[in-house]
């Protein structure tokens, strides 16, 4: 594979010679899926190649410290808010439209979350505004914002960064979906005390490459405690080395320019990031995606109103021009949006079908699995578009078994 010259933990995988496997894995398969041997570094304690590899990321993404993580970006999350306690937060404001990761992590950890409400415009989960961002940074310890989301949208991190900065308190950001952007000004590691790459979403990664990062030495070491907590004890190698792969894979302007272009000729909904392209299907959604699916086009998700295609550097022109010719033929359907109603909680609560809780005050959140935000939230009220949404989903969350929590009524 180009570029692995440069890559040290790939490099020692090639190097290593044939052998009898008495160790794990199971396969006894001599390769690059190996474990903790006399060549191989540590990645709890690396002191050769690894260490190398995190020390030249670091430096690429302009981080004091870089820790590669091979169980995702929640792997991430989770460390940055042990760390943020471990520095004495008790709370941390965040947005209600996070990653489960965040409110997972709060809830595992006992820190008090402060969720600032999201507005929805055509059925998009908007970012906190300024005001909102102000008013987060006063009511908790440390602030968190996700950034880009995965719609490709931003919150305003310069503006976040300056009111942490006066406020003397931490900005750390979730920038699972943008690992592609350490290019640009967008790159949440210009602005966050500490953050998440999630590489293998928008890079060549594999599946569950990611980093998280600190920008200087104070916040390095309390991540360094925190990611030997959530990190497994059985790291891949092969992910390893794809994460190290990814970050020093060159920027594909090229694609990036092909792509805006494919945006304003399928009128695509407007965002800043180039990797995602989002187009609104409304009613027609599910028969556009099946349409796409017969011709071996698979979108990143569909979540009742959208469909969104993500792309990375390794995209190429040719992908693009056969997704504009399949989708300029698709019809388009209204959007089907619903405000959030609060309900009324319950002390008890019980399953019930989709169809029965209608009027119902929702007892979890839930929603479509990707983008893994929720639909409905608890303490909302389950409407009919929602319900129907989460319905007509191939993938959820928070459900069980095709039924969702609801407060017993009184």
């Amino acid at each position: 594979m180009k570029g692995l010259e440069n890559c040290r933990i790939a490099q020692m995988l090639r190097k290593q010679k044939k052998h009898l496997s008495f160790h794990t894995p199971g396969h006894k398969r001599a390769g690059a899926d190996i474990t903790e041997l006399s060549y191989s570094d540590n990645l709890a304690s690396p002191r050769g190649v690894i260490a190398q590899a995190e020390r030249e990321i670091a430096r690429i993404l302009g981080a004091e410290k870089s820790y590669i993580l091979t169980d995702g970006s929640t792997c991430g999350v989770h460390a940055m808010l042990y760390a943020l306690k471990a520095a004495g937060a008790s709370s941390v404001a965040y947005s209600a439209a996070s990653h489960a990761s965040v409110k997972n992590g709060c809830r595992i950890l006992g820190l008090r979350g402060v969720e600032i409400p999201v507005c929805e415009r055509a059925g998009i989960p908007l970012q906190p505004t300024e005001e909102e961002i102000e008013r987060a940074v006063n009511a908790a310890d440390a602030l968190l914002l996700t950034s880009p989301d995965y719609y490709g949208n931003f919150p305003p991190l310069a503006f976040a960064r300056a009111v942490c900065d006066k406020a003397k308190k931490p900005l750390v950001v979730d920038g699972a979906h943008g690992a592609h952007l350490h290019f640009t000004e967008y790159y949440a590691g210009k602005y966050a005390d500490m953050w998440v790459d999630g590489a293998h979403k928008s890079l060549p990664a594999l599946t569950q490459g990611a980093l998280v990062s600190a920008r200087n030495a104070e916040w390095a070491e309390e991540l360094r405690e925190s990611v030997k907590l959530f990190r497994t004890t059985s790291p891949s190698y092969p992910v390893m080395a794809s994460v190290e792969y990814a970050v020093k894979y060159p920027r594909n302007e090229k694609i990036e320019r092909a792509a805006e272009e494919t945006k304003i000729l399928l009128g695509a909904e407007k965002n800043a990031d180039w990797s995602k392209i989002l187009i609104a299907f409304g009613k027609d959604t599910d028969e556009a995606e099946a349409y796409l699916h017969t011709r071996g086009v698979y979108p990143e998700f569909n979540d009742g109103n959208y469909l969104m295609f993500y792309l990375s550097p390794c995209t190429t022109t040719g992908n693009l021009k056969k997704l504009a010719r399949l989708v300029k033929k698709l019809p388009r359907g209204n959007i089907e949006e619903t405000a959030p109603v609060s309900g009324k909680a319950g002390k008890e609560t019980e399953l019930v079908l989709l169809k029965n809780a209608i009027g119902r005050t929702c007892a979890c959140d839930c929603g479509i699995f990707p983008p893994c935000v929720p639909l409905l939230s608890a303490g909302e009220l389950v409407t009919e578009e929602r319900a129907e949404r989460l319905a007509r989903a191939k993938n959820t969350f928070g459900l069980t078994e095709g039924k969702i929590a609801v407060y017993t009524e009184e």
